[in-house]
């Protein structure tokens, strides 16, 4: 992350000398062009940094279930997950990414973290830079919608659920490497 810091030595590094000391016009001048260029450098950074920080949208059981039942996309992935699940972290990477470059398929990474722990998501998905969706499931109970999700689901995460655009649904109740789920996605696609 860029700092103050880092910002002053770039400064230095544009006027190409430490800042002018003495009363110099042109050294005055070389010195104020190039603090604006840093300046410059750094509000597109931060403009950058925060436009591309991504949102988390908070939903109910009920919403989550037409983003499944009503597909964006011929195949979309549903990925359970929760910021102290190490393998679900681990794995977060492959999702997103897919997400990202394969326009056929529309991610959601929906938290299951505890209620409490809203504003720890939040930080974590900055902190990631996650492009996909991101989904905070505000319900209490998990008993209440892990069936409705999938008969399979014994509640263990990570836990991913694909959906065809005919409706076909296949759950996994595992940790995917990248090259397991590639091969998922080819698999539900064709």
């Amino acid at each position: 992350m860029l700092t103050v810091c880092g910002l002053l030595k770039l400064s230095a590094i544009y006027a190409d000398e430490i800042p002018p000391e003495n009363n110099n016009p042109n050294a005055l001048f070389s010195y104020s062009v190039a603090m604006k260029k840093v300046i410059l450098i750094g509000l597109l950074f931060f403009a950058f940094h925060f436009a591309s920080s991504q949102e988390v949208e908070i939903i109910k059981f009920p919403e989550l279930q037409k983003k499944i039942l009503y597909a964006e996309a011929p195949l979309t992935i549903i990925n359970f997950w929760a910021t102290w699940c190490g393998p679900c972290i681990k794995e977060l990477p492959h999702f997103d990414e897919l997400g990202t470059e394969n326009e056929d398929v529309k991610v959601y990474l929906v938290s299951v973290d505890f209620q409490s722990e809203i504003e720890k998501v939040k930080r974590f998905v900055t902190k990631k830079s996650l492009s996909s969706s991101v989904l905070f499931l505000d319900e209490k109970d998990p008993d209440s919608y892990m069936s409705k999700v999938s008969n399979e689901w014994t509640g263990a995460i990570p836990a991913t659920l694909f959906v065809t655009d005919m409706g076909k649904t296949y759950f996994h109740e595992k940790a995917f490497t990248k090259e397991d789920l590639e091969t998922a996605v080819n698999k539900y696609l064709n």
